[in-house]
């Protein structure tokens, strides 16, 4: 237990109305009757120094990664590490390199591929490295970060440089973790980030950016399977790019850039003789710059969609992209993928609850209101998190989404603190507020940490009947379940597992399916 947990489960085992000299007697009987025997002692304590060690290492391959990734791209080239690492000890190490890399590569799959390492692929290779070595992991490790250190060399500016591209980039994933599940945020924070480096370190250019997405095309399905949907671009382009789409048989690079899984870069775009121009009101004449198309990959390296860059507003004769903008541009895009996929989760997470909550409703008449919130991170040091309420479910089963939900911050909101405790322990609190009961119930992440809270009212009866309790119990463990699976499909070295048949179907892998794909494994499991 960690200290919110004991002390709610302390809380929930003396009641509401215990007096304090009672609570003290409590206390006093614990401290006299909690023994730990020396065996235990040192077994907790190291389970604090294992827990501290690696969480140390974790910090130390992280600054190592960005040191390499001087550029911000958010990945490392694997031959190029690799190559490095040969040279350790003077190449007496290969035969562990060798062994650390395949194993490496079963890993993460998509890596024999793409040949990219991201930061947690990154510390898994070293981590595999170290052990192959003989004598101490921890050592090794050392060894193998002074080493890799010492290999790179970065200049003060590059490193003010790099400094000021993680902070842009951070601002991405901020703008998906604290948006209530909305894309318009990190649309904003994606296009602030470009034009910003634009500015300070790409001579000031001017340039137009778009987000484009591969969907099934359904509209005209003899122009090809799929098609690039413009979902955002920058705001003077918006009337001639938003909402457009880009079918394979029209002129264009985006399609090839998907197809080749890398950057395509067009430094003059007046001589290549393929180029979608979208604003038509622009002369010929002034169709000139350069044009840069990155392609939107997912964790396991599928591509998604697009994130292109132009110059065709800047009138200047020099805007070519340069190799360390494009890299950055590459950050860009791994950092908008990453946003992109926590904002789907925490979609399937909401669709999930709407499932969930329609199954429960008609077999659980007494529950008056559920709250359903979601977990945020604090935007600055004055609070941790906050609670985001999303829907709102009556005693009907009519539910309100929330357009424009609702923030309670703890310090605001005391009537609520059984939330908070709640989100703090990751435990189930059940308590009274104004006459009305609550039961207040986690959905954990993979590290058991609350990501969102049903806060369900069942009025003024202090229990539900027995038969709905078990059906809410039900609905909770399958919801838990289901959320976990939505959790482990955005892991880059989780492949998905299909039961269902239309789980195979593109688009349909959704949280409604799931839920009730674990209803009836249960209910298999019973039978």
């Amino acid at each position: 237990l960690n200290l919110p947990q004991f002390v709610q489960l302390m809380e929930t085992f003396v009641g509401e109305d215990i007096s304090l000299p009672t609570v003290k007697r409590l206390i006093a009987f614990i401290k006299e009757e909690y023994k730990q025997t020396e065996e235990e002692k040192i077994e907790q304590l190291e389970k604090v120094h294992r827990i501290s060690r690696l969480a140390q290492r974790k910090l130390l391959l992280e600054a190592l990664f960005e040191k390499w990734d001087n550029n911000a791209s958010g990945f490392l080239d694997l031959e190029e590490v690799d190559a490095v690492l040969s040279t350790f000890k003077e190449g007496m190490e290969k035969e562990a390199l060798r062994k650390a890399k395949k194993h490496l590569c079963c890993c993460y799959p998509q890596l024999s591929r793409v040949g990219k390492l991201s930061p947690k692929a990154f510390q898994t290779f070293l981590e595999l490295v170290a052990s192959e070595f003989p004598g101490n992991e921890d050592e090794a490790i050392d060894n193998l970060v002074e080493f890799l250190t010492a290999s790179v060399e970065q200049s003060h500016m590059k490193c003010l440089q790099s400094l000021t591209r993680r902070k842009w980039l951070y601002n991405i994933q901020q703008a998906a973790e604290t948006s209530g599940a909305s894309m318009e945020p990190v649309y904003k924070a994606v296009f602030k980030a470009l034009s910003q480096d634009a500015e300070a370190h790409g001579d000031n250019k001017k340039i137009s950016a778009y987000i484009a997405l591969l969907e099934e095309n359904q509209l005209s399905p003899e122009r090809g399977q799929i098609l690039l949907h413009y979902v955002a671009c920058t705001a003077d382009d918006a009337p001639y790019v938003l909402n457009q789409i880009l079918y394979r048989d029209m002129k264009g690079v985006s399609f090839a850039a998907v197809e080749e899984g890398k950057p395509i870069h067009v430094p003059r775009v007046q001589l290549h003789g393929s180029i979608h121009f979208w604003n038509y009101d622009r002369p010929v004449e002034e169709r000139k710059g350069s044009l840069l198309v990155l392609p939107l990959h997912d964790a396991r390296w599928r591509a998604f969609g697009i994130l292109g860059l132009d110059t065709l507003r800047d009138q200047c004769e020099k805007t070519i992209f340069l190799t360390h903008e494009v890299s950055f541009y590459q950050g860009v895009s791994h950092a908008f993928s990453k946003a992109y996929h926590h904002i789907c989760t925490l979609e399937n997470v909401l669709q999930l609850t709407v499932t969930a909550l329609d199954w429960l409703y008609p077999r659980a008449p007494s529950i008056h209101t559920v709250f359903t919130y979601l977990v945020e991170p604090g935007k600055d040091k004055t609070w941790d998190y906050a609670l985001r309420k999303m829907i709102t479910t009556d005693n009907t089963g009519q539910k309100e989404i929330h357009s424009s939900p609702v923030l309670l911050l703890r310090k605001e909101n005391l009537l609520r603190d059984y939330l908070f405790k709640c989100t703090d322990s990751s435990q189930v609190i059940y308590t009274s507020v104004c006459g009305e009961y609550h039961i207040a119930v986690p959905l954990r992440d993979l590290s058991g940490q609350a990501l969102g809270i049903f806060d369900i009212s069942i009025g003024r009866h202090q229990k539900l009947p027995l038969h709905e309790h078990k059906d809410l119990q039900k609905m909770l463990k399958m919801a838990q379940a289901a959320c976990s699976e939505i959790l482990k499909m955005s892991l880059e070295e989780t492949e998905p597992t299909y039961v269902l048949e239309a789980e195979h179907m593109a688009n349909l892998r959704h949280a409604g399916i799931l839920f009730h794909r674990f209803m009836l494994q249960d209910l298999r499991e019973c039978v």
